[in-house]
């Protein structure tokens, strides 16, 4: 029996590509601190999974956004020290979506806000050093239209602080 004291994050993420590039945002919290990361995050009271991912989008990107298609689920477990927790176990539902208004800027800074801004990158220009597992599983799923089943696992992950 393992010792780890898993935190369970559930969240929805949006893939938006324009000319082979990925939009992401440069993440200032949590386990991707300092790394990019897909736009999007958790729900709040009572809001729905395709509300929360608009609202997220709009929130962290200032884009409007349309869901095209709900792509699936899959989960990361990575080691993080967060109050009483040694690790999480981050699930994220994917979905394809396309600006239907907006202009990309500078975030509004809240509680809870924990996007500094989007940047478009293209594969080459992401690694584990520099992406969450989430922009990795994107990129994956751009090329073979697979999520996968299985979580991905990352026992050696590095928080960038």
């Amino acid at each position: 029996m393992s010792n780890n004291k898993y935190h369970r994050a559930f969240g929805v993420y949006g893939i938006y590509v324009e000319d082979g590039k990925l939009l992401v945002i440069n993440k200032n919290a949590g386990p991707y601190i300092n790394r990019f990361d897909l736009p999007g995050g958790s729900l709040e009271e009572g809001e729905t999974l395709s509300e929360a991912m608009k609202r997220e989008f709009l929130e962290e990107t200032g884009l409007e956004i349309e869901i095209e298609e709900n792509l699936g689920v899959i989960d990361f477990k990575l080691p993080w020290l967060w109050k009483e927790f040694t690790d999480v176990h981050h699930i994220a539902v994917y979905y394809s979506v396309r600006k239907i208004g907006g202009n990309i800027k500078i975030p509004e800074q809240f509680k809870g806000q924990d996007s500094l801004g989007a940047v478009w990158v293209s594969e080459k220009d992401v690694s584990l050093d520099n992406a969450s597992p989430l922009v990795l599983k994107a990129f994956e799923w751009l090329k073979t239209k697979d999520l996968g089943i299985d979580a991905d696992i990352y026992k050696d992950w590095k928080v960038l602080k």
